[in-house]
C-alpha cells in the first residue's frame, strides 16, 4: 500500500484528477516526496487514463525545486534526470493535462508547467527560470519545450536573458491559454476540462499521441483515423448530431 501523501492533495472526480502541490510553507518547492507522489500519480493515470488538472496551494504554483536538495545533488544526480525524468512521463500522459497557475512558477515549477498540455495563469501569476544564477542550467524540458510554446527568442530572453513573464506577457505569447483573477482560476480551469470532457475519450488520446510524435506524419494520422472511424462511438456521436441539426 502506497504510503499517505505528504506533499500532494488529490481529489478524484469521475473524469479527471485534481492533483495540488501542497507545501506552501516552503512555496509548493518541488523535493524529493513530491517527486515521488507525482510518479504515482502518473503510475494511475497510466493504468486508467484521466484528465489531469494539476495546480498548487497558498497562492503559489510552484516557486522552483528545493533548493536545498538541489544543492546536495551530484554528478550522478543529474545523470539520472530526476525532474526531468518525471516531468517527460507528465507530458506523456495519454489524455490532456491543464495547469492552473497561481503566483510564482519558477525554476523546476515553471518547468511542471511547460510538461503540461495547457496552462491557465491568474493576473498575478509568474514565470521564470533562474537557474544559471545558481549556477546550473533548466536541466527538466524547459530547453526543449519552451521554445516550442512560446518561440526560440522569447525561450532566449527567459533562458538566457532571465527574463520573468508575467500573466500578461505569457498570454500575448501563448504560453497560457487565458488569465483570470485568483478567485476564479480553478473554476476557470474546470470549465476547459468540462469542454475537453465532452469530446471522445479516445479521439482525444489519439489526437495528443499524434501531436507529439516526431516530424510530419501522415500516415499516424490515417492510422489513428482508421481506428476512429470504425469505433461505435464515432457513430453515435455523428448520429446525435445529424439529428439535432435536423
Amino acid at each position: 500500500m502506497a504510503a499517505a501523501p505528504i506533499a500532494l492533495t488529490v481529489d478524484e472526480q469521475p473524469d479527471r484528477l485534481v492533483v495540488t502541490l501542497d507545501r506552501p510553507a516552503q512555496r509548493n518547492a518541488i523535493g524529493a516526496a513530491m517527486i515521488g507522489e507525482l510518479h504515482e500519480v502518473c503510475a494511475r493515470l497510466e493504468r486508467a487514463p484521466k484528465l489531469l488538472l494539476l495546480t498548487g496551494a497558498g497562492g503559489d504554483f510552484a516557486a522552483g525545486a528545493d533548493i536545498a536538495e538541489l544543492r546536495a545533488r551530484g554528478r550522478d544526480d543529474a545523470l539520472a534526470g530526476i525532474n526531468r525524468n518525471l516531468f517527460d512521463r507528465i507530458a506523456a500522459l495519454p489524455m490532456p493535462t491543464v495547469a492552473a497557475i497561481d503566483g510564482y512558477a519558477l525554476g523546476g515549477g515553471a518547468e511542471l508547467a511547460y510538461a503540461c498540455d495547457m496552462r491557465i495563469a491568474t493576473s498575478r501569476a509568474v514565470f521564470g527560470n533562474p537557474e544559471p544564477g545558481l549556477g546550473i542550467i533548466a536541466a527538466a524540458g524547459a530547453s526543449y519545450r519552451l521554445p516550442g510554446l512560446v518561440g526560440m527568442s522569447i525561450a532566449r530572453q527567459v533562458l538566457l536573458g532571465g527574463r520573468l513573464l508575467d500573466a500578461g506577457a505569457a498570454s500575448t505569447c501563448g504560453l497560457v491559454m487565458e488569465v483570470v483573477e485568483p478567485g476564479d482560476l480553478l473554476a476557470a480551469a474546470h470549465r476547459v476540462l468540462d469542454r475537453i470532457g465532452r469530446s471522445s475519450p479516445l479521439a482525444l488520446r489519439l489526437t495528443k499521441a499524434v501531436l507529439d510524435a516526431p516530424g510530419a506524419h501522415p500516415l499516424s494520422d490515417d492510422l489513428a483515423q482508421a481506428v476512429l472511424f470504425e469505433g461505435a462511438d464515432k457513430h453515435d456521436r455523428m448520429t446525435r448530431f445529424l439529428e439535432k441539426t435536423t
